[in-house]
């Protein structure tokens, strides 16, 4: 599918709209009027006197849709919106469907939300939601509800405050959806003993520079993969490397990501709170055993129970869990089924995933898919049940190629929310992180700048290249130092 767009630079807003309505086509941009017909669209902006026209044309299997609008001469951001909405309108009508998301195609729509609310007030930011960039009265509202929770776990942080995340990228086996870089552990495992020295000795690298510049550890948060997957010996050698090399006064949650039920025993479960862990997550993402079958995860939704039975005799009060709206094999009844089998366990935590059809990912679309229609309903019943059971929203975000176009949302029991995920997916501070895929975050005090620094991806690359990312940490202190050398770019 062709994307023509002529006189203006707004390739990514549109591209990324028009994915919201064909995710599953091959969009091909294109800046030349020339360009060979093909089913797309064309957006053109032209100025004319002292107005400016915006015209939208979708060519779509033999059906062709124009329409065009004029307002006054403007630049930037007025004029993508002014573009973006007359798309907005003309794909909709065009498809018969309306996104309940609207114009927004962002990771942190409660972010947006916050903004908003901040600088306008409360009404005139779900006013702009609703009637601007025409998101839908329940998904702004959901906004809204998140973005006021998110308030107040950000006043917990303050400036020199700073998160650190640690990076496990094995698994038991690899899920069909996923499309993060982790590795089977069949394949992979002996790379773990030099992958769990190595990172021990970027654990202690970053701590020497963390209390260099006077930070404050405020989460810590180890995910993955599974970190789960190493040893309990190997737990213990990466957790006691934390504990004595981070000053631990200030921080306020240690979660571990056991994820996968296969993965979870009680000598692992008595490291973990040995070394002060307060959370973990345990994720069944279906209680049908089929449809775990078809999506490649080995346990069964008895090996759920089993592994969210050990924890809490373990002692774990902080339990997360983790379901997936709009999985192969699954229907709306059977996605209510394991939603409500997971409330009656009264996790302190129920994460709503919706499934993202990532590229980099095994499971390829078909018809066989869960439909769209049937993924929002399944968000929709979770959105009303949680909260009847004292679940509040309090962390979302969205990835691209979500069914639907839809989001994930993290329900929280009052006082039991993951500081970690809201302290990373609304940049409130510094992420400094260690292991195979982990990506430092730093941000600047009282601005909105951050910038990243890459560790190399794959395990083999993290041994072979270790001298480099130590390197790299250096930039850390460059960052701090000299924040206005940072304006722009990636560190």
């Amino acid at each position: 599918m062709l994307i023509l767009t002529v006189n203006h630079d707004f390739h990514y807003e549109t591209e990324n709209l028009l994915r919201v309505f064909y995710p599953h086509e091959k969009i091909e941009l294109h800046h030349a009027t020339d360009a060979e017909q093909s089913d797309g669209v064309e957006a053109l902006i032209t100025r004319e006197g002292c107005w400016q026209r915006y015209f939208v044309s979708v060519h779509i299997r033999q059906k062709t849709l124009t329409r065009h609008t004029v307002g006054d001469v403007t630049d930037g951001a007025d004029a993508e919106l002014a573009l973006c909405t007359l798309l907005f309108e003309v794909l909709c009508d065009f498809t018969g469907y309306t996104p309940a998301w609207g114009l927004l195609t962002g990771v942190r729509p409660a972010k947006l939300m916050g903004t908003l609310r901040h600088t306008l007030g409360e009404e005139a930011a779900q006013s702009c939601f609703r009637h601007t960039l025409r998101v839908s009265e329940e998904k702004t509202a959901l906004a809204a509800r998140v973005s006021e929770k998110q308030d107040q776990i950000a006043a917990l942080s303050s400036d020199g405050c700073f998160s650190l995340y640690l990076s496990i990228p094995f698994c038991p086996t690899r899920c069909s959806y996923c499309s993060f870089v982790s590795h089977s552990i069949e394949k992979a495992k002996k790379l773990l003993p030099d992958y769990t020295a190595l990172l021990c000795e970027e654990i202690k690298c970053t701590a020497r520079i963390a209390a260099a510049l006077g930070l404050k550890l405020k989460s810590i948060y180890m995910g993955g993969g599974t970190p789960t997957t190493l040893s309990a010996d190997q737990m213990h050698q990466v957790l006691t490397t934390v504990r004595e090399s981070f000053d631990l006064s200030n921080c306020l949650e240690f979660t571990v990501e056991a994820g996968r039920p296969d993965t979870v025993d009680v000598e692992k479960l008595q490291v973990l709170r040995q070394n002060g862990v307060g959370r973990i997550s345990i994720n069944p993402q279906s209680f049908h055993d089929s449809v775990l079958r078809l999506i490649g995860r080995n346990h069964t939704s008895a090996d759920t129970l089993h592994a969210y039975e050990l924890a809490q005799k373990a002692g774990f009060e902080q339990i997360n869990m983790d379901l997936i709206a709009g999985l192969p094999g699954d229907t709306p009844d059977g996605f209510a089924q394991s939603l409500d089998r997971a409330i009656a366990l009264s996790p302190s935590n129920i994460t709503v995933h919706t499934l993202a059809l990532k590229r980099s990912s095994s499971l390829v679309y078909h018809e066989g898919y869960t439909a769209e229609s049937d993924t929002a309903a399944m968000l929709a019943y979770a959105q009303k049940q949680l909260p009847a059971f004292a679940y509040e929203p309090y962390y979302m975000y969205r990835q691209s190629r979500c069914v639907g176009n839809l989001e994930n949302v993290g329900w929280a029991q009052r006082g039991s929310e993951c500081l970690y995920n809201v302290f990373m997916m609304e940049e409130i501070h510094t992420v400094l992180s260690c292991g195979g895929g982990a990506v430092t975050k730093l941000k600047q005090d009282g601005v909105n700048n951050i910038e990243r620094i890459f560790n190399f991806k794959y395990p083999y690359e993290y041994i072979d290249r270790f001298a480099e990312i130590l390197a790299r940490k250096d930039k850390i202190f460059a960052f701090y130092e000299h924040p206005e050398r940072f304006q722009k770019g990636s560190v």
